[in-house]
């Protein structure tokens, strides 16, 4: 079931498994091996997916049909989409925005 899942993200975000292997920092082969069944990705692999495809770790095993976890149901339609455009952020700028976030919550912006 999770090389399936794989692959059917990786299409339905219109990413070729060469994208998807930089993304990674794995090779092309190891991309295909995961969709073909040959090898399971690697824990720190599938936390990378769960991220650049936005669903849970258990929705790519297949262990779950909802793509998200509780948490993200539970929250706002505005929540959810500050969330998605976080998620799309680079790790530098993951950081800005938190810094900035955390100076907001401690009062020094107004």
């Amino acid at each position: 079931m999770c090389m399936n899942r794989i692959k059917e993200l990786r299409e339905e975000h219109n990413m070729s498994q060469i994208r998807l292997s930089i993304e990674l920092g794995v090779s092309q082969e190891t991309v295909s091996a995961y969709e073909n069944g040959k090898h399971y990705p690697s824990v720190q692999s599938l936390i990378k997916l769960s991220d650049i495809f936005g669903v849970s770790c258990d929705y790519i095993l297949g262990l779950s049909e909802e793509r998200h976890d509780l948490i993200y149901h539970s929250l706002s339609q505005s929540d959810r989409k500050f969330f998605n455009i976080y998620k799309a952020l680079s790790i530098q700028n993951k950081q800005l925005v938190m810094a900035y976030a955390q100076g907001l919550c401690d009062g020094k912006h107004t």
